[in-house]
């Protein structure tokens, strides 16, 4: 793990893992989870790219950032290629993570070969519940979303009690700091980019959820229809289909990458 610090001056907690010269992909986490919840997908595809993971500002080991917008979200991420010399990448976001590439995919689509938006929306819930779940954690701390936690990030298809990675996920949600998360949930609430993702240009793959809750197989469906050069999977997961279905979502994802080269 290393830590770079960004154009505010905050650090980043970024790992690098697999071919040093080989093509870079950069995944990006959900609210409330670290770079860790992209185990499955690290391991296959370090054997043949680089692979960079981070924990999102306010989560894991990185810095807490007051007044963060999903643009800042977005230019982390170029502050990390740049600090590792990388011109160019893949770039894969789960959740915010997503809002994330479609940023990442109308403002600074010369930094990368594709994007994956995987269970996202243009828009995500609505300002005011963000605000008011923003204010709950700030008051409460996130005990009470913990304990619920699974019914959204998880199908009752899924045995999550017994798998490791989603056991660990949910544990990662119990550490995160309650001000972090609740920024997040500030920069969400104020996040729209509905009328601008028709301007995305690069090749760009949609992943949803059939079972998720919170952003919907319609949002994915919308998105593939703004952008002109994209396509959509649907994968029988709820709303962290990565863990939920790791050896799919990794299939996906990689003959989405293996279709650009």
């Amino acid at each position: 793990m290393i830590t770079i610090t960004n154009r505010q001056g905050k650090h980043l907690s970024v790992v690098v893992e697999g071919l040093e010269n080989a093509p870079a992909i950069i995944f990006s986490n959900s609210l409330g989870t670290d770079h860790g919840m992209w185990q499955p997908q690290v391991a296959s595809l370090k054997q043949q790219f680089k692979v960079i993971t981070y924990d999102t500002r306010g989560h894991g080991q990185s810095d807490v950032i007051a007044d963060t917008t999903v643009q800042n979200l977005a230019e982390d991420v170029i502050d990390i290629l740049d600090a590792l010399d990388i011109e160019k990448a893949h770039f894969c976001g789960i959740s915010m993570g997503g809002m994330t590439a479609l940023w990442l995919g109308i403002y600074q689509p010369t930094r990368f070969y594709s994007i994956t938006v995987a269970n996202s929306a243009a828009k995500i819930w609505n300002e005011e519940g963000w605000n008011t779940r923003a204010d709950a954690v700030i008051e409460n701390g996130l005990a009470d979303l913990v304990a619920t936690t699974h019914t959204r990030w998880f199908s009752e298809q899924f045995d999550y009690q017994h798998d490791a990675l989603a056991q660990r996920t949910i544990q990662s949600l119990a550490t995160t700091p309650a001000l972090g998360y609740a920024e997040s949930c500030r920069a969400l609430a104020q996040a729209d980019l509905s009328t601008q993702i028709q301007q995305i240009q690069i090749p760009t793959l949609v992943i949803a959820g059939a079972f998720d809750p919170v952003t919907t197989v319609a949002d994915g469906v919308f998105m593939q229809q703004q952008i002109q050069n994209s396509e959509l999977a649907v994968i029988d997961a709820s709303h962290l289909s990565n863990i939920e279905q790791p050896e799919l979502f990794t299939q996906t994802l990689s003959q989405f990458i293996g279709s650009i080269q």
